[in-house]
């Protein structure tokens, strides 16, 4: 059955070069980290705590492609290693480590990213969830489609063994020259890691920073 709160959720996200031009003028590699929190603010009988954060950092190695290909073009290779956790014990840790191969395709104002990946594995006695994968999936896909300062997206995975996965769709707008609001909404699993098996449907509305220059 879905499950429904009431919670702000937060994400504080940052990448930067490493080592640029490895092969000739090609070749990048990249630290990126992600933190995502869930707040409970509307719910003052438990002092509205943080019910959950996810930590993300990860290493990307980026090659410029740059192929034609029927009716669209291949502008971007990246290969990458991340791992996943909210630093939590036990009963309630959760973590997992995988590597993908991510392309980056491109149509006019219409550009996709394709991620397949494949978990490390881990010794069972330090597994905390060992059937992360059948709800998680194993790849994603994301679909940006830009239309003056509008951006919508669509963000799916799957999971070819356990049949589950999730959708999220968003339509990002401006608000002024460094904000943007968004819409967003959530359906299916591991939209956190505590939830990672919990089928859950979301509703959002708020704001986000653009990059800095």
């Amino acid at each position: 059955m879905p499950v429904a709160s009431s919670a702000v959720k937060y994400q504080l996200s940052f990448k930067t070069k490493l080592w640029e031009d490895i092969l000739g003028d090609n070749g990048n590699l990249w630290f990126a980290y992600t933190q995502q929190s869930h707040w409970l603010l509307y719910n003052p009988q438990v002092s509205s705590p943080f019910r959950e954060t996810n930590f993300e950092p990860e290493v990307i190695f980026s090659m410029r492609t740059d192929v034609d290909l029927p009716g669209m073009r291949w502008r971007v290779l990246n290969l990458g290693l991340v791992h996943q956790s909210n630093g939590r014990g036990l009963p309630l840790s959760r973590s997992w480590n995988r590597v993908y191969a991510q392309f980056g395709l491109e149509w006019d104002n219409l550009s996709l990213l394709l991620r397949p990946w494949v978990r490390l594995p881990e010794s069972s006695e330090n597994d905390d969830n060992p059937d992360i994968g059948r709800y998680m999936g194993h790849g994603d896909m994301l679909v940006n489609y830009k239309s003056g300062e509008n951006v919508y997206s669509a963000l799916g995975r799957c999971s070819a063994s356990g049949g589950h996965g999730a959708l999220q769709l968003s339509w990002a707008f401006p608000i002024s020259h460094a904000l943007k609001g968004y819409v967003q909404v959530f359906s299916g699993y591991g939209e956190s890691l505590i939830d990672y098996n919990h089928n859950q449907t979301s509703i959002g509305i708020g704001f986000s920073l653009q990059e800095w220059r």
